[in-house]
């Protein structure tokens, strides 16, 4: 099939908004915090109300797709993502900022299960590595540069005026002057309003979907669901989610709490170096998967994880700038790992297995509302301590999945002439 470069074009842009509204929380928590006068536990219900959308959404979005095909999926996935923002925009209240993102993370999930058999069949099979690499590098940077818009538009908005940008300036009419953080809202929602348009003019091109890209009946998630594999390996992705979104929620709250520095400044810097450094530690764990058996990389980086963890909790100012990006290279290899262990531990139905480890999502949910909590009774950093846990089991899978196919590695010695 000749390739359709516009649509792959489509797809990277797609992984990019994802990433730019999904990872933003982690920068915006602690204006959220003070806006609403929320406890721990209320703050942790933020991230908890998104990524619990992603983890219910996961099974259901695939048979969607599978009835309504990509092209109306997608639209209704905008739609609904582009209603939640403007809503919230237009009456910001943690009631309905809880709804918003429970919307929006819906939304996301059904994008999620979208792109990646349309970016199969867009840019070839053939090709399909090296763009799902390239999307990767897409998301990530996404993710990096969103807090830095975040900081932008709050440290500027309340200095509009004449001598300011139009952009600047139509947006601080509309927003509460007390709530510049709500901004972002705006721009998310006219974001989205511009991929709904963009999908609805796009030609999409016929999909057929491999059996690891279908979801099954109900009777096939049973089956699976029987199998103590993949209840293993569904609390392994739901470890690893929790882990990221466990630190990268909390980054921006824990430096404003033990070392005084502004979440808009300091906070979003160090939120988004956490995302770039989890994308560029992922061309590193590609290169040492070409050499080392990945049981063994994930081991070493959940190790690193561990030791980088306990210095940046205990240790000073610039050991905790600097340590919460080493903890986004150290996470880098994690996910990767422990989705190819998982599908190459299972013989059959992967796309039904697919979609059962996809709401191990709900990690990110639980974990970050479970800090929130911990937080109120003992400390933030006591609280972090799940974390370990989390880590604990990502560990404990390098050391006892057994997959059916190894992840293949070149060997730097010549087997010796028999």
């Amino acid at each position: 099939m000749k390739r359709n470069y516009y649509m792959v074009a489509l797809v990277f842009i797609v992984f990019f908004v994802i990433s730019f509204i999904t990872n933003i929380l982690g920068s915006i928590n602690p204006n959220v915090s003070d806006s609403f006068h929320l406890s721990g536990a209320m703050t942790g219900l933020l991230p908890f109300s998104f990524f619990i959308a992603y983890g219910l959404m996961s099974i259901p979005s695939g048979m969607l797709v599978e009835k309504y095909k990509e092209k109306i999926s997608m639209s209704g996935g905008w739609i609904v993502a582009t209603l939640g923002a403007f809503v919230f925009a237009l009456f910001p209240s943690y009631p309905v900022f809880l709804a918003s993102l429970f919307f929006i993370g819906a939304a996301m999930a059904l994008m999620q299960v979208v792109i990646n058999p349309l970016l199969r069949v867009s840019g070839g099979e053939e090709h399909f590595a090296f763009y799902s690499v390239f999307a990767q590098l897409v998301f990530g940077g996404a993710s990096f540069l969103s807090p830095y818009v975040y900081s932008y538009l709050v440290l500027n908005l309340d200095k509009s005026g004449p001598q300011s940008n139009w952009f600047l300036q139509i947006l601080a009419d509309i927003t509460p002057g007390d709530l510049p953080w709500v901004s972002l809202y705006w721009v998310f929602g006219v974001i989205t309003l511009l991929m709904i348009v963009i999908i609805l003019v796009s030609r999409f091109p016929k999909v057929e979907r491999k059996e690891d890209e279908t979801t099954g009946a109900w009777a096939i998630h049973k089956e699976l669901l029987k199998d103590k594999t993949v209840i293993l390996f569904f609390f392994g992705i739901f470890a690893y989610v929790g882990t990221e979104q466990g630190i990268a929620n909390w980054i921006s709250e824990f430096l404003r709490t033990y070392h005084g520095l502004r979440p808009e400044v300091e906070g979003a810097a160090a939120v988004g170096w956490f995302w770039g450094m989890l994308t560029i530690g992922c061309l590193l764990g590609m290169l040492l998967l070409k050499f080392i058996d990945s049981k063994l990389v994930l081991r070493v980086f959940v190790i690193a994880a561990m030791v980088i963890l306990t210095a940046t909790l205990f240790g000073g100012e610039q050991m905790a700038i600097y340590g919460f990006p080493a903890l986004g290279f150290t996470l880098s290899v994690m996910w990767s790992i422990t989705v190819s262990l998982a599908l190459n531990s299972v013989a059959k139905y992967h796309g039904t297995f697919s979609g059962i480890l996809m709401s191990g999502i709900a990690g990110g949910a639980l974990v970050s509302l479970l800090i929130g909590g911990l937080k109120d009774m003992i400390g933030l950093r006591q609280g972090m301590f799940v974390l370990y846990l989390t880590l604990g089991y990502l560990l404990y899978i390098s050391f006892w999945a057994k997959p059916l196919i190894t992840n293949k590695t070149i060997q730097l010695k010549k087997q010796a002439d028999q």
